[in-house]
């Protein structure tokens, strides 16, 4: 068990605490007490870092959407073509998530079913920053002449539109199909999309 005197690492452990429980349980059947017994912790010190079990489970999405902004960033300042880094990108996107949560039994619209209307607003301000992180990468291809002149943040949400098909929301990771699959369907679609970009 972590230090109680080390905050950060205590809410990490809750954190990765609440993956393990996602999986095993589902979101209906975990529990404060469930997670405190796993972190090793008195219940109430699951309360000094999180309000309540959704609060919790937002955060642990929250905190996967970090570490994939922080690959996208990684990604988008190689020093490769643009075109080659937005398709890494577009690839990344995709099967980080389906990484993160493969493990999972349920798509994660059925597992947080229970809390969906506070999901869907986390979803769309994730859009929204993983847009961002696109669009300024495609400003990049458009002053270089690598990319036809056009909307970078429209582009960017059509982008994120266009893949948002094979992120593990609808369907669970296995009724998605295998990995290589879905990057192997992945990487044909970023090719498409590229080819509408491209400065001809």
């Amino acid at each position: 068990m972590k230090d109680a005197t080390e905050p950060r690492d205590v809410k990490s452990a809750i954190l990765a605490a609440t993956d393990r429980l996602l999986a095993g349980n589902g979101y209906k059947k975990m529990t404060i007490d469930d997670l405190a017994a796993e972190v090793g912790i008195g219940k109430g010190s699951v309360y000094l870092h999180f309000s309540s079990k959704e609060e919790i489970v937002l955060s642990h999405i929250d905190a996967i959407i970090e570490r994939l902004k922080a690959r996208l960033h990684q990604i988008s300042s190689k020093r490769t073509t643009v075109e080659s880094r937005l398709k890494e990108m577009l690839i990344e996107r995709v099967i980080f998530r389906f990484d993160s949560v493969q493990h999972y039994t349920q798509s994660l619209n059925d597992l947080l079913a229970k809390i969906r209307p506070r999901l869907l607003d986390r979803r769309k301000r994730h859009f929204d920053e993983e847009a961002r992180i696109f669009a300024t990468l495609i400003r990049e291809g458009v002053d270089t002449g690598s990319f036809a002149k056009l909307n970078a943040d429209e582009t960017a949400r059509s982008l994120l539109l266009a893949t948002n098909s094979l992120l593990p929301y609808s369907l669970s990771t296995h009724e998605l199909g295998e990995r290589k699959e879905i990057e192997k369907r992945v990487s044909a679609l970023a090719d498409l999309l590229l080819k509408g970009l491209v400065a001809r």
